[in-house]
């Protein structure tokens, strides 16, 4: 064993629990989990990072980059920049809002050769399903994407238009034909169409025109087409916990469905929105303290799989003080983490439980066997985090490309010291080396 790093600490987070480790790296790869005081194999460095917390390195699967196309809103080397500082090491572009989405085989080849220079973490895409494009699945499956978006719903941009119920059907019967995953953005558009719809800075006539029952009506008849075509899929940023039941009882019937939901849903309430601050805008929208204390219990019973960000940043033009018109989406890549410890400690919950729900559910979702642990046989990539030190969110000290945050000046429990890439330090207390990430693949 050709070890060449050993990570030391008293608290490493592995899939057995938490106790005091040495982890050995070789190649960039674990090569075993030793105990604390182990000797260090000669040649080796050793790096003892003492009572700060060791996790696996967290993975995003929901992740808007924007970028090419859009990169004024985002880009690669920003997005992954501000991942890494929040001690996530692999993500999942989205394949709306870049210019050309990822829909086809040579969009996706355009993506990644953006990509390619200047990610500062690992790297996968999503692939789209539109109306037109099935003869675009089986190809895009084939070329690696981890899995096909779509929306039941408008999705904002006119390039990714929504799928109806029959094509939803023709989309999910073809993908299921390679066992492929279909992730969906979920809320009815009937409902949406009969909300009302009022213009203006009123936080509480933006959350009437996204009532949950649009999203429990979508999740509804998902479940329905999932059961009929033996079909896997998966619930894109939950809100409504109006759907939790319903779900909960589809995986009890071995309907193969999965759920996430997201930071900004678990650490902020509707009733904390002033007027006008349409930083905190999304679709779905963030509801009401009752909604989120169910959510959290959703996460605690095992019905929600994972939390993820659902980065979705724009330029600070678009962020009017009207809810209507402003652009919907929060960033949040850098502060998931210390976000939502602050709140998980406070409901009595552990970093394991976080460690599940940000690291090892999103690996199994996407269906990366070498990241979500701390075990032989994985890559070697970590956060550690200072969990009981504090912080003041500053916008000016965030990496996104635009600073527009739902968590300004809000104090977070949870520093990321240190995160680190197939065993080599990407974020040094706040220091970001060059790019090493690499761009994966489905299965690789």
């Amino acid at each position: 064993m050709d070890v060449n790093l050993v990570l030391r600490s008293t608290r490493v987070i592995t899939p057995e629990g938490t106790r005091p480790a040495s982890i050995a790296v070789s190649g960039g790869t674990i090569a075993a989990v030793l105990p604390y005081d182990a000797e260090v194999p000669h040649g080796a460095r050793l790096e003892d990072v003492g009572d700060d917390v060791v996790l696996p390195g967290l993975v995003d699967t929901h992740v808007h980059v924007n970028d090419p196309g859009r990169t004024e809103w985002e880009g690669f080397w920003t997005a992954t920049r501000a991942a890494a500082a929040g001690g996530i090491t692999t993500l999942l572009d989205m394949p709306l809002n870049s210019l050309p989405p990822t829909t086809t085989v040579e969009n996706l080849r355009v993506k990644r050769e953006v990509a390619r220079s200047k990610a500062h973490i690992d790297v996968g895409f999503w692939g789209g399903a539109l109306p037109d494009n099935v003869k675009d699945l089986r190809p895009l499956h084939d070329s690696g994407v981890f899995g096909f978006k779509c929306f039941l719903s408008p999705s904002g941009v006119e390039e990714f238009p929504e799928l109806d119920q029959e094509q939803l059907a023709t989309s999910l019967a073809e993908i299921s034909g390679f066992d492929g995953l279909m992730i969906v953005h979920a809320e009815d558009p009937h409902h949406l169409a009969a909300a009302p719809q009022r213009t203006g800075g009123a936080y509480a006539d933006f959350l009437a025109s996204r009532p949950r029952d649009a999203e429990n009506t979508a999740i509804e008849n998902l479940v329905n087409q999932a059961r009929r075509l033996n079909a896997r899929v998966h619930v894109l940023h939950l809100s409504s916990s109006d759907a939790l039941p319903l779900i909960a009882a589809a995986k009890a019937e071995g309907v193969k469905i999965t759920v996430e939901s997201c930071p900004h849903f678990l650490t902020l309430t509707a009733e904390e929105i002033p007027d006008g601050a349409t930083e905190f805008k999304c679709c779905p929208p963030i509801r009401e303290a009752a909604n989120q204390d169910a959510l959290w219990q959703g996460l605690a019973d095992g019905t929600i799989d994972c939390i993820v960000s659902d980065h979705s940043p724009s330029t600070a033009d678009l962020k009017t003080p009207d809810f209507a018109s402003a652009w919907g989406g929060i960033s949040s890549l850098q502060l998931g983490l210390p976000a939502i410890w602050t709140e998980a400690r406070r409901r009595g919950h552990t970093l394991e439980d976080v460690v599940r729900w940000m690291s090892e559910g999103p690996a199994r979702l996407a269906g990366l066997t070498r990241k979500g642990a701390i075990e032989a046989g994985r890559d070697a990539d970590f956060a550690v985090l200072a969990p009981d030190a504090t912080f003041t969110v500053d916008p000016a000290e965030l990496q996104h490309r635009n600073r527009i945050t739902a968590y300004a000046g809000k104090t977070l429990s949870g520093v990321v010291t240190s995160t680190w890439l197939r065993g080599e330090r990407i974020v040094d207390r706040g220091t970001l080396a060059e790019p090493t990430g690499r761009l994966l693949e489905r299965n690789n």
